[in-house]
């Protein structure tokens, strides 16, 4: 599948107990656990909601480990399983750092949760009161805005840099970045709010 402006892209904001997600015709969701479903069984849960988020998909962007983040080890396991069932259906994906995604969402690399929520609703007025959601829709977002999809919501030229510092897929990078680059050195964006 080749990436452009039209390509589906999803967000996910992996966890072990709350799994945000951003995909198909602006659904949100997060994958969650009944009590009877402990430790490891959730890592099948979070396998399969992802196999069918990610079906048609061309790209997806998830949210990496925190640097020094004391959850990591178990939130490790929830990224393993979601950059193993995405390989299975061969969808391209970029790691993103979390301030690098609050910096994109709000200008500022260490905004808090209310923040990157008011953000989004300062945006587009969704008033999404699911953290993970909101994440997993900014996420999603910085995927289109990086493939300049149709649906992308315009943002300030220094936000829009913190995606310059990521690692894309060589479709994206080669065909789409460039020109992106080009006009976040010479130009603000149209639309964009200084």
């Amino acid at each position: 599948m080749s990436i452009d402006e039209w390509t589906a892209v999803v967000g996910i904001d992996p966890s072990m107990t709350g799994t945000g997600l951003a995909y198909g015709h602006d659904l949100l969701d997060t994958v969650t656990f009944s009590r009877k479903v402990a430790g490891d069984q959730r890592l099948a849960h979070i396998d399969g909601a992802i196999a069918g988020a990610v079906r048609g998909a061309g790209l997806a962007i998830i949210e990496d480990l925190p640097t020094h983040g004391h959850g990591a080890g178990i939130t490790g396991m929830a990224q393993g399983v979601i950059r193993l069932a995405l390989i299975r259906a061969m969808v391209p994906y970029v790691t993103v750092p979390p301030a690098t995604l609050k910096k994109y969402a709000t200008g500022r690399g260490n905004a808090t949760k209310a923040d990157m929520r008011m953000a989004l609703y300062q945006r587009t007025d969704l008033d999404v009161r699911d953290d993970n959601q909101v994440d997993a829709w900014w996420l999603r977002q910085m995927g289109r805005d990086a493939i300049g999809h149709h649906y992308a919501v315009k943002l300030p030229r220094a936000q829009r840099e913190a995606m310059l510092k990521l690692t894309w897929p060589e479709e994206v990078a080669a065909r789409l970045l460039e020109p992106y680059e080009r006009l976040v050195r010479d130009t603000e964006l149209p639309g964009a709010t200084p």
